[in-house]
């Protein structure tokens, strides 16, 4: 906001938006855009959740290996969850 009677004060426009992104709504309708993710992409995003498994899984029998029965199931939710939201990833796109 300006002060009155400040020469030159302009008032305060909003801020322009950028080009929408995926699943960003279209200006046509109020919808997120659908359109399946390229082969190469989803085979990408699938690699990085076979890595961030992996990891989990070595949580998990690091876990019980310790003596850490708690955190070895957690990590076991975490790669059984990683593993198939990365599923997801190549079957849906």
């Amino acid at each position: 906001m300006t002060e009155p009677g400040l020469p030159g004060a302009e008032p305060p426009q909003a801020p322009r938006s950028a080009a929408p992104g995926r699943g960003a709504p279209t200006a046509a309708s109020h919808e997120p855009d659908r359109r399946p993710r390229p082969i190469l992409e989803r085979v990408g995003l699938a690699a990085v959740a076979l890595l961030l498994a992996a990891m989990f899984a070595v949580v998990a029998l690091a876990s019980f290996a310790g003596g850490e029965p708690f955190l070895g199931v957690i990590g076991v939710i975490g790669c059984l969850m990683v593993l198939w939201v990365g599923g997801l990833t190549l079957v849906r796109g």
